[in-house]
């Protein structure tokens, strides 16, 4: 938890190869370097995993309250009561909250967790499994209390508090077949750098495959975070002979736009076709008809981790012990048995 004492610029530069100045230049004026050289050294930085401490004015060990956590996302309410209660139970425990998006994209986060490593967070808080092998050898290098939120894992370098999703993903495929539906289709998020919506399909097919349920690739539909794209993409799911009487999506956010493309076909939910979300988030109770999903309890995962964060920052980096919350299936008005006859 202390400052850095091991690797400063005159390492990155002898690494590099060049005179400290230039790796000055292209950590705060990248553009006048030239570009070969500017490569030598980001390679340099990376390699060492040099950060510059911009709060080196502050008092020699005096920490600056802060936590980092980094989304995947802001949009919609996929982490919204997380981010709430997390920043809420910093607040209560004196830490302020710096707050970041990486848009799915996990360089992009190596890129965020030097930033915040560079203005001294005193810890970080990243969301799922999935973080490239630079973020983790980063936070080791800099001996930075850190923390994975959202996902529940036993097998990785960092504690985890949240649920399984892969269990998620069970509960809501056991739901669909226990109703008795068997033509059913999946729309999920992309799965790279995405191991929340992998690990909840790939369970789903688990169980679909072990009651005799073939889900063929044209029933396997794909779109990003977004309602117009995901009900153009459910559109071409019901865009079929036989329609599906069931449709799983992979979470309450591209629900939207499945909902609005069966009503866009004349379908009825649940008597058409029964859909079914992940997630549990705000407003999906409140939605008409409402949200058959899988509830992940957002808030107390969000509060947990915080206070778990701040725990290993007053013991000095002791690891956390984590912990799993469990989905729970939430049976609403979207969800019913099917009645084939109108698929025919």
């Amino acid at each position: 938890m202390g400052e850095q004492k091991r690797i400063n610029i005159f390492i990155v530069a002898r690494a590099a190869g060049v005179s400290p100045s230039t790796v000055s230049r292209v950590m705060n004026h990248p553009g006048v370097v030239e570009a070969s050289t500017r490569r030598r050294v980001e390679e340099a930085i990376r390699d060492t995993g040099y950060i510059r401490n911009r709060a080196a004015q502050a008092m020699r060990g005096r920490r600056s309250a802060t936590l980092g956590l980094i989304v995947p996302t802001v949009d919609y309410s996929i982490f919204a009561s997380l981010v709430q209660s997390f920043g809420e139970t910093a607040s209560e425990l004196g830490f302020t909250l710096l707050l970041a998006a990486h848009g799915y994209d996990l360089e992009q986060e190596y890129a965020i967790l030097r930033k915040f490593l560079e203005h001294r967070v005193d810890g970080v808080a990243l969301i799922g499994l999935d973080h490239t092998e630079d973020s983790f050898g980063l936070l080791a290098s800099q001996d930075t209390p850190a923390i994975e939120v959202w996902n529940y894992g036993t097998s990785g370098p960092l504690p985890t508090v949240g649920a399984r999703n892969d269990l998620a993903g069970a509960l809501a495929a056991r739901h669909l077949v226990d109703l008795g539906h068997r033509d059913i289709a999946l729309l999920f998020p992309p799965s790279s750098d995405n191991d929340r919506s992998r690990s909840r399909q790939s369970a789903a097919l688990s169980v679909f495959a072990a009651a005799g349920i073939d889900i063929p690739q044209e029933r396997r539909a794909v779109s990003e975070y977004d309602i117009g794209r995901a009900r153009l993409a459910a559109e071409r799911l019901f865009d079929t002979p036989r329609r599906p009487t069931a449709i799983f999506c992979g979470n309450d956010v591209i629900v939207r736009g499945a909902l609005y493309a069966a009503l866009a076909r004349g379908m009825r939910v649940p008597e058409d076709l029964s859909v079914m979300g992940v997630g549990d988030f705000h407003g999906s109770a409140d939605m008409v008809p409402a949200l058959s999903t899988v509830r992940i309890p957002a808030a107390e995962i969000g509060s947990e981790a915080a206070r778990q964060l701040v725990g290993m920052i007053a013991s000095d980096g002791q690891t956390a012990p984590g912990r799993e919350f469990l989905p729970e299936v939430v049976a609403r008005d979207t969800t019913a048995r099917p009645h084939r006859e109108r698929h025919t």
